[in-house]
Order: structure tokens, then C-alpha cells, then sequence
């Protein structure tokens, strides 16, 4: 499992300048040492504080098992990471699937230009994975998500760069108005909404825009999965993805309502649309996109089902014309 996360800014709401400064060095945190007790204090003053609050984590780098950060707080409140923070690379310390994690939070700002660090070699090496054919290879690290969107709205992730064995960015279910501008994601699996449905409680996903980022050597490109017959039923909608450029991703344009997960799809498919039969896709809109296959498995293909998508401008992309209605080609 590996996750290296340098965050530059995610932001959700308007941040005061004049925040009161928590340091968790005034709480015994040590470069080098465990600060897991020390984020929490620090934490716990700062979201007691009436006023604006900033919990700073300064130069250096520090180590920190799994943490969440709880709300409701009392005022508006930011995380700062100047330094570098570093998980325990022994997978058997995780009791959860989160490392740290924001939750139940108003007025959240989480910036600095710091490091997230997974440690995923590290992890292989303590598991002794080399000896262990079970372990998954990397980049194909399930469930180390580097940053994961849920039940919340007005988000900003704004010029981070992420490295991963999964999603660099999930959206799940419940997230409104998330915004995405500005990201650099590989290795990982891409950008991805979802997967959805799998569970009968899920709340509506609308008001997704992701703009000019880069995504680098992902198995792919930016997705909208969701679970086959689903226990439940939600809606996903009002979904933009633009000026996105793409090097050596394996499926860039995916709207899969069959999500098959754990290396069940094997095919390599420059835009998979396959959608619901009796719920299919509609408002589905295509338009500039240059994709050219470049490696030794091709040629790539493209596939449609339960979608009639609408192509304006150039459209290039591999097979689209035979199997998705057509492409246009200004």
C-alpha cells in the first residue's frame, strides 16, 4: 500500500488571517518522533477556540498513526503542513481504512505546501512483500485513496500533487459542489466519482468540476463508477471534467455503471460509457478530446451501452465513431 500526498490547499470556506497559532511543537511534538497525541491536543484546544484557530505543523518531518480530527468546532479552523508527516509503515498498526482524516467540520481549510507520506515502500519492505505474491504490486494498491471527498460540499482541492495505488481523488456519494483545479495525479488510478450504489443509504452526488489537472502514468483517466444492480437508488449529475491532459493513462474517459473492480476487466479502452439498461445515461456531452494509444498492447478500443452521448468539436478518440454513435470532427 503506498500514498505519498504533497497538498499544497483544500479549502472549504473563507479563512481568517488573524488565526490563533496552536504549534504542536508546544504540545511535545518532536521531529522524528511520534505526534499523533500531540495533533489531537492540539486539535482539541484549537476547535474549542471562539475564534478563528490554525494547528500548525512546522518544518521538519514527524511520524503519526492513524488520526482523526473531529468537529462541529467554534469558530473556523485550519490545518497548516509546512513539514512532512509520516505514517507507520506497518500495515497490522491500521485498525481503520483512513489514515488521517477530517470529519463532522465547518469552515475547514487544510494548507501549507507540506508532505503526506504514506511511506509505501517502506510498508512493502516491513510486510516483507517481496517474499509475499499476495501483496499487490504498485501502483495497484487497493484502497489507499489519496484523498477521499464524502458528505460534504464547497470543496477546493487546489494544486496538489499526488502519488498513489489508487484513486489520487475519490468523490463519494453525498459530495456537493466539489471542485478540483489544478491537480497533478500519478502514478494512481486517476480521478474517479465513486464507486456509488453499493450500499441502500447513499445520498445524491451532483455540482462536480474538474479542471485543467495532469494526470500522469494512471491505469486511468477521470471516471464515474458505479456498482451493477445496486441495493439502492441515487442520482449522480451536473458533472464537468475540462482541459484535462493525460500521459500514458490506461482509460481515460470512463462512465462505467458495471464497475468491476480487482483486476476483473481486463480490455483497454481509450472511453468506456456503459450505463444502466434500465436506468441509462442522458445529458452525456463530448467534446474536444485528443487521445492517440502509444504501447504495445493496443490498438484501444472504445465502448458504449445504454448512452447516447452527444460529440461536438473534435473528437478523436479510438473506435468512439463505430461503437458510440459517431464522432464529430471540426
Amino acid at each position: 500500500m503506498a500514498m505519498k500526498l504533497l497538498i499544497s490547499l483544500l479549502l472549504l470556506s473563507t479563512y481568517a488571517a488573524e488565526a490563533q497559532v496552536f504549534d504542536v511543537t508546544k504540545y511535545g511534538a518532536k521531529p522524528k518522533g511520534e505526534i499523533s497525541q500531540a495533533l489531537l491536543s492540539a486539535w482539541k484546544e484549537a476547535c474549542a477556540s471562539p475564534t478563528p484557530s490554525s494547528v500548525v505543523i512546522p518544518a521538519g518531518t514527524y511520524a503519526s498513526n492513524e488520526v482523526t480530527f473531529s468537529g462541529p468546532c467554534k469558530a473556523p479552523i485550519e490545518t497548516k503542513l509546512v513539514g512532512t508527516l509520516q505514517a507507520n509503515p506497518n500495515a497490522a498498526s491500521f485498525k481503520t481504512d483512513g489514515w488521517v482524516v477530517f470529519e463532522h467540520i465547518e469552515g475547514f481549510t487544510l494548507s501549507g505546501g507540506g508532505t503526506f507520506d504514506r511511506q509505501g515502500a517502506q510498508t512493502r519492505k516491513a510486510n516483507a512483500c517481496h517474499e509475499k505474491p499476495s501483496c499487490p504490486k504498485l501502483p495497484y494498491s487497493p484502497n489507499t485513496d489519496g484523498i477521499h471527498v464524502g458528505r460534504s460540499s464547497q470543496i477546493y482541492i487546489l494544486d496538489t500533487d499526488i502519488k498513489t495505488g489508487d484513486d489520487c481523488i475519490s468523490i463519494g456519494d453525498g459530495s456537493q459542489q466539489v471542485h478540483v483545479e489544478r491537480v497533478t495525479c500519478g502514478p494512481g488510478h486517476g480521478i474517479s466519482v465513486g464507486s456509488l450504489g453499493k450500499y441502500p443509504d447513499e445520498e445524491p452526488v451532483s455540482g462536480i468540476f474538474v479542471k485543467n489537472c495532469t494526470l500522469t502514468d494512471t491505469s486511468n483517466g477521470v471516471r464515474i463508477k458505479s456498482w451493477p444492480a445496486t441495493p439502492g437508488r441515487t442520482t449522480a449529475s451536473d458533472m464537468h471534467f475540462e482541459n484535462i491532459i493525460m500521459n500514458n493513462a490506461g482509460n481515460p474517459v470512463l462512465i462505467d455503471q458495471e464497475y468491476c473492480p480487482w483486476g476483473q476487466c481486463k480490455s483497454l479502452e481509450a472511453m468506456k460509457l456503459v450505463c444502466s439498461k434500465s436506468l441509462p445515461c442522458e445529458n452525456v456531452e463530448i467534446a474536444d478530446i485528443d487521445l492517440a494509444y502509444h504501447g504495445p498492447e493496443g490498438p484501444a478500443n472504445s465502448t458504449c451501452a445504454n448512452i447516447q452521448p452527444k460529440f461536438t468539436g473534435k473528437v478523436n478518440i479510438p473506435e468512439a465513431a463505430a461503437t458510440c454513435g459517431g464522432a464529430a470532427h471540426a
